[in-house]
């Protein structure tokens, strides 16, 4: 059973594909799994790293105005979907997987004309281009969210799964998490992520929060200020005289699984996978999107939590320490609301995602 996944560019593509790859090698030993990617997205260095094998394909993305880029776009396509045919011809695979990205247009599109059996899985509230292309020629479309659904106007069959999340993430309970990190397990713990390179806006906010939470005994902060933020943000802390034992400020959180093991409320931005990781751990959350991501999908997707009950946003251009502060505050003192929240996440959460897509998308190779 050979099987090729292909999604790149970002993070956010990569690992629900290598989640997804993990999942059918558990589930079918047998099955040889390949990659398809670019030499510039972030997949030539995490595939190999995960240990499986990758081929490049050279396309590059178009920008969504007209520009002299487009017609170099449009001739990486064509040289795209040469070396997807290519290696469509020589690997011959059973199952064809994208999970977004412009590098999975060629290799999914083609393998569907093929007639070998095709899927994509779409992770955010509001789709991305190229998916709802494929949508077009694809077999199944799994939905990370049930909103994404009216988007898709083509003939594939659309099933709501949920996003894939990494079995690790699930393993972890709380006091192994807070043995980690050295936290109080008698105090609530707030997590405080602005994504892999952090979030000066979220970082501002956070400060004043910190300022005010420092020395309490009934709460304590988990706060990663990325790399690149992280000696501005000591130094600010130094002038203001240091926080308290309670307080927890690192560049990055290597140990993300027992981060979110022991977090009681999480303060993130809105990518698809981190929100998919914060509802199958049931943790209740204040999210900030990131007013810039494509499409401001990351608004739709706090959005369709906030909906949930699992959520609460507070838009990037309205995020002030004061504005963090009131809502922490307010979840500290209302345990019933902050206990709800943590109910709807649950709810909300779909641990089984990867495991579902996992068999419906092997069963189209039977049903082929």
């Amino acid at each position: 059973m050979r099987i090729i996944l292909s999604g790149g560019g970002t993070g956010g593509h990569i690992y629900p594909a290598l989640t997804i790859a993990d999942t059918i090698q558990k589930l079918y030993p047998e099955a040889e799994i390949r990659f398809v990617g670019t030499t510039h997205g972030l997949e030539k260095d995490l595939v190999p790293r995960a240990g499986y094998p990758i081929d490049f394909i050279d396309v590059q993305g178009f920008k969504r105005s007209l520009s002299p880029d487009t017609f170099r776009s449009v001739f990486k396509l064509f040289t795209g979907l040469r070396d997807a045919k290519r290696l469509l011809d020589d690997y011959r695979p059973h199952l064809v997987i994208g999970t977004g990205g412009y590098v999975c247009g060629p290799i999914v599109f083609l393998a569907a004309l093929k007639g070998i059996p095709a899927c994509v899985q779409e992770q955010n509230a509001l789709p991305g281009v190229t998916n709802k292309i494929l949508s077009r020629f694809v077999n199944r479309i799994f939905l990370g969210y049930k909103e994404a659904d009216k988007y898709f106007t083509g003939k594939a069959r659309k099933v709501f799964t949920g996003n894939p999340v990494r079995q690790e993430i699930l393993n972890h309970k709380r006091e192994e998490g807070i043995q980690c990190f050295r936290l109080d397990p008698d105090k609530k713990t707030i997590l405080i992520v602005g994504g892999s390179l952090g979030a000066a806006s979220i970082n501002k906010a956070a400060f004043l929060l910190e300022q005010n939470l420092s020395g309490r005994d009934d709460v304590q902060v988990l706060h990663a200020t990325g790399k690149n933020n992280y000696e501005a943000y000591a130094k600010q802390m130094k002038e203001a005289g240091g926080f308290q034992s309670n307080i927890h400020v690192s560049p990055y959180l290597y140990d993300m699984p027992l981060a979110l093991a022991a977090a009681d409320l999480a303060v993130f931005r809105a990518g698809a996978i981190g929100l998919a990781e914060l509802t199958a751990k049931g943790i209740p959350s204040i999210l900030v999107p990131f007013p810039f991501a494509t499409a401001n999908h990351q608004e739709f997707n706090a959005r369709a939590l906030e909906a949930e009950g699992a959520a609460q946003v507070i838009l990037d251009k309205d995020l002030t320490g004061e504005a963090l502060l009131e809502k922490v505050e307010r979840l500290l003192v209302d345990k019933a609301e902050l206990r709800q929240m943590k109910e709807a996440a649950k709810k909300a959460g779909r641990p089984q995602a990867a495991m579902e897509i996992a068999k419906q998308a092997v069963a189209l190779i039977r049903e082929r």
